[in-house]
């Protein structure tokens, strides 16, 4: 399988979910799931099929956590520098039209949250910022039509 780029605080947060899930999540539901049994018949259990699907969706979230931190190429952006947007920028853009002002880390995709200042590597507004240098512009298709967009800084930290 393909590696993942991602931040060292993008692995810190996914290794910290993943041990919340196997240590305190797990225990939880099993007493859910020990409690609800308790309860008598299981086939009108409400509880203990709720309690069940949990383990079931904690159970699968922990193996897709397994799997992103095994394939995690992680990049320590305090080390990099460039005049220039790659893996691991900070850009601040204007909207060439609104006027309006956005900055946004590029981070891999199980770390991106646009609500938070992180968007994808792979996302369409990154993908056209790549390779881009402060002053230069780009353009992103919208729904509405192609945006236009103009770099006024990049800084790594």
């Amino acid at each position: 399988m393909e590696k993942i780029p991602m931040t060292v605080g993008g692995q810190k947060a996914l290794a910290a979910e993943y041990e919340h899930r196997t240590a305190s999540e797990r225990r939880r539901i099993v007493e859910a799931i020990s409690e609800a049994r308790a309860h008598g018949d299981l086939s009108e259990n409400a509880e203990y099929s709720a309690a069940k699907e949990q383990q079931s969706l904690n159970e699968g979230r922990i193996k897709e956590l397994e799997t992103i931190l095994a394939l995690a190429d992680v990049i320590d952006v305090s080390k990099l520098s460039g005049d220039q947007v790659k893996f691991g920028a900070t850009v601040t853009y204007i909207d060439e039209d609104t006027e309006e002002e956005k900055t946004y880390q590029i981070v891999g995709d199980p770390e991106a949250d646009a609500s938070a200042g992180r968007i994808s590597i792979s996302s369409p507004i990154a993908r056209a910022m790549i390779g881009k240098s402060v002053g230069d512009s780009f353009e992103v298709a919208a729904p509405g039509g192609a945006r236009s967009y103009e770099i006024i800084k990049i800084k790594y930290a």
